[in-house]
């Protein structure tokens, strides 16, 4: 059984392991030289920049993927767990550090704001743990046919959690404090969908990074989860052809027979697409039939910022909350507007790996939320980043953040993401709307093929490393299950 990988991204990496460990022949294409899709990496004056995501959790969805071909994360994938996972700075000049562990986070949290909090935030911690518990394999680490599957003891589970109200107000519930509040909410938006209209399902993001854990390689940056996966896929038998893009696919009926590149027909039993959903719908010659259009996840407007001051912000992770709150979701999401109070994400990833820059420096990665091309179509991106780049710069100097002086400096824009081929200029793909979840999302069985599966971002389960990770998984799956079948 062989399978072509289009993608060595995340998901394509996952599925890699899980079919070369099922005995499966797998090639893996991509047009980039070298692996990691969106989790890039670009060297510049001696600085390593991670061009992805910068926040890693859940880490045991690696470790399984990289287990399924021989590998593990003590031997391949070193990590270091942050504590704190975060520092919240607050627009009234207070924070709070946010601890995994629920005695340090206790303290900290009645420290800050109060025995009455403190114990909220127990019960809240075991609601969000409950939460995960329902939510892990019934309905993120699965994969559906049919939205009749939803129909399980599970489903009952979660709506006597509350897990179909609605987030911001649910997370009220246990905690009073507003800046207590945000710091176990704003992880809707890496769903693409404010606090107070996301789903309360979605506070498992809430459980992933303040709860689970947020890690850090111990050598190599973000960039060194790919390279570690894409290293033992290799050892197991994996073929890697980069810089090598697939133009179509050669079809008889409704089997995809060969995938084409520039310079080669390559012979197939079945191919996953773990590519943005447009890459995919362009090979396979069609879109979704769906009644309403997508919905896209804001964008982000991206610095990197390679400084030899050390006076900076020391800390690994600084979430800086501006004073606004609703207005800002309302701003970028509904508005197409920017963020007039940004809240910020501020990653200084030499803290921990101090290898990342040139002796006696430091790396700064600055992530501004921000409309993608389709809520802020008239934004010229071109013209606007370098006075948006002096705006946020001068916000984070009135924050006590700033990085002074820079060395070495890298924008991206939503219109540099759209150039880089994502949809709507978003690298988080599709926001997680009801009518985008579970077995709303685009299925990872492509209509009109019984050998074409997708992966990535764009399908089951959604946004963000651990769905990513357990996507790659789940197409695996599905390629394992057909081969079954034919084999019977």
């Amino acid at each position: 059984m062989h399978t072509v990988i289009i993608g060595a991204g995340l998901s394509g990496l996952s599925c890699a392991l899980y079919l070369t460990g099922a005995g499966h022949r797998v090639t893996v294409l991509d047009g980039a030289d070298r692996v990691g899709g969106v989790a890039g990496r670009v060297e510049l004056g001696g600085f390593h920049l991670d061009t992805g995501p910068t926040v890693l959790t859940m880490p045991e969805l690696i470790d399984e993927a990289l287990a399924a071909a021989g590998g593990s994360l003590e031997a391949d994938l070193p990590l270091i767990r942050l504590d704190p996972a975060y520092h919240a700075r607050f627009a009234d000049g207070s924070h709070i550090r946010v601890h995994t562990d629920a005695e340090a986070m206790e303290a900290e949290v009645r420290a800050t704001c109060g025995p009455g909090d403190a114990a909220g935030y127990r019960r809240l911690r075991d609601w969000l743990t409950r939460l995960y518990r329902v939510q892990r394999d019934d309905f993120i680490g699965r994969n559906f046919d049919s939205p009749f599957q939803l129909f399980t003891p599970q489903l009952a589970r979660l709506a006597a959690l509350g897990g179909f109200g609605r987030l911001g107000p649910r997370v009220g519930r246990f905690i009073s404090d507003d800046r207590l509040r945000r710091v176990f909410s704003f992880q809707s938006l890496y769903a693409g969908v404010a606090p107070a209209q996301a789903l309360a399902a979605y506070a498992v993001i809430a459980y992933m990074d303040t709860i689970a854990g947020v890690y850090f390689p111990r050598s190599g940056g973000m960039h060194a989860v790919p390279t570690a996966m894409a290293g033992v896929a290799r050892r197991a038998g994996a073929e890697f052809r980069l810089s090598t893009a697939a133009t179509g696919l050669e079809r008889r009926g409704d089997l995809i027979t060969a995938v084409l590149t520039e310079d080669d027909r390559i012979p197939c039993d079945a191919v996953v697409l773990a590519t943005d959903p447009h890459t995919a719908y362009r090979l396979l010659g069609g879109t979704p039939n769906r009644p309403v259009a997508h919905r896209w996840s804001p964008s982000a407007f991206v610095v990197h910022a390679g400084t030899d001051n050390t006076a900076g912000p020391a800390e690994h992770h600084t979430i800086s909350f501006g004073a606004a709150w609703d207005r800002t979701f309302t701003e970028i999401i509904d508005r197409g507007e920017l963020m007039s109070d940004p809240s910020l994400l501020l990653t200084q990833p030499t803290a921990t790996d101090p290898g990342l820059a040139p002796p006696g420096k430091r790396l700064y990665y600055l992530l501004a939320p921000s409309p993608n091309r389709l809520a802020g179509p008239s934004i010229d991106w071109d013209r606007l980043a370098p006075a948006y780049l002096r705006e946020l710069r001068e916000t984070l100097g009135r924050r006590n953040l700033d990085w002074s002086v820079s060395e070495v400096q890298q924008v991206t824009t939503p219109a540099d993401w759209t150039r880089s081929g994502h949809p709507a200029g978003t690298p988080f793909s599709l926001a997680h709307t009801f009518a985008q979840t579970g077995p709303f999302r685009p299925r990872n069985l492509v209509k009109g093929t019984r050998n074409g599966v997708l992966a990535g971002a764009g399908t089951t389960p959604g946004v963000g490393i651990p769905p990513v990770m357990i996507s790659g998984r789940l197409a695996a799956e599905r390629v394992i299950a057909a081969a079954t079948r034919r084999d019977r």
